[in-house]
């Protein structure tokens, strides 16, 4: 049965050859250019392709690798990286569509006006089933004014998802007497702490209360929250009250719901390494119309095959019938891109 079910890789990356020449340019990190360079998968698409054919129930919806155009170069620049990466993308669905029937499109997020007429273009003009942002704009937080409009052209006009990715990077330290973090702590514990922040920043601003249609697609099943949320719950159902002048209690009131309930308005992807019992809690948290199948291929120690692998027997051993199967493999996914004639 396994076998026989389709799959929508809703979350997996790519890094356009011309678009990989522009990191190796740009970038000022050399653990992440080597990082990039030693997955083949990410660049070498043909052998994705090969690969892919063990799989023929799986069909990926791409998205550009970090670095994001922000990160490598100012706001005069990003736009035409951002152009570099999104027709590189359209051109591998354009070659291989029985593989790649769509992407989420990169935005120049440190150029929010030039961000939304990407937007435009590559919704319009290349057929992508919404865009990608990271969980902050090279440190700022997202939820600042000047990127209210990109939330709400694709809420509001486009009607499409938004995919979240986190971003921590290593020279952020861990402790303040020391220079960078350790151990790669910053993304294995860091990603999905910046994820949890982002949401958090998302639902105290009221993001959700104007924006009531958005729809946001969580890295790795909402980070921390699922495992955390009835902490976050109990504890949030008191803000300000550990604060010296009570005021962020105000928040609450400006609210229309509950904190706990517009967490629950995000989607949450399977990239949990394989593990069922943390898919079982997203789950719980989420519910099953609001999980997404996704791989993460090809940042697995295998080089992209084995997070195809077990995230489908991830789905299949957390204890589903066959028509919640579907939903998380496919019939969810195909919903909220339904806009796109590709994914049907």
């Amino acid at each position: 049965m396994q076998s026989q079910q389709a799959c929508i890789d809703i979350y997996n990356h790519v890094m356009p050859p011309k678009y990989l020449e522009e990191m190796k340019r740009y970038s000022s990190d050399p653990g992440l250019a080597k990082r990039m360079m030693s997955l083949r998968l990410l660049w070498d698409i043909p052998a994705r392709v090969e690969m892919l054919k063990k799989y023929p129930q799986v069909k990926q919806i791409l998205s550009l690798a970090v670095p994001s155009p922000e990160m490598l170069v100012g706001p005069d620049l990003s736009p035409q990286l951002a152009r570099i990466a999104n027709e590189g993308m359209f051109e591998m669905c354009q070659t291989w569509p029985e593989f790649f029937p769509s992407f989420a499109a990169t935005l120049p997020m440190n150029n929010p006006e030039a961000a939304l007429a990407e937007m435009d273009f590559a919704i319009h003009q290349m057929g992508a089933v919404g865009v990608q942002i990271l969980t902050s704009v090279n440190g700022k937080a997202i939820d600042q004014p000047e990127y209210f409009a990109i939330f709400e052209r694709m809420a509001n006009h486009h009607q499409m998802p938004i995919w979240m990715h986190p971003i921590r990077l290593a020279k952020k330290p861990d402790y303040v007497d020391e220079e960078k973090s350790k151990y790669e702590i910053w993304q294995v514990l860091g990603w999905p702490f910046e994820t949890s922040v982002a949401m958090s920043r998302m639902v105290f601003s009221g993001l959700f209360d104007r924006l009531p249609n958005i729809k946001i697609i969580t890295h790795h099943c909402g980070g921390m929250l699922p495992y955390f949320g009835k902490r976050a719950e109990t504890l949030w159902a008191q803000l300000g009250s550990r604060s010296a002048d009570g005021s962020e209690a105000d928040v609450l009131k400006n609210l229309k719901k509950p904190p706990i309930e517009y967490f629950k308005m995000f989607y949450g992807d399977t990239v949990l390494g394989g593990s069922s019992s943390a898919l079982r809690c997203g789950l719980d948290f989420f519910g099953v119309d609001q999980v997404l199948f996704a791989s993460d291929c090809p940042f697995d120690p295998e080089g992209g095959e084995m997070y195809i692998r077990e995230g489908i027997n991830s789905v299949f051993n957390v204890g589903l019938g066959p028509e919640d199967i579907h939903k998380i493999c496919c019939g969810n996914a195909s919903k909220i891109m339904s806009k796109s004639h590709a994914i049907s």
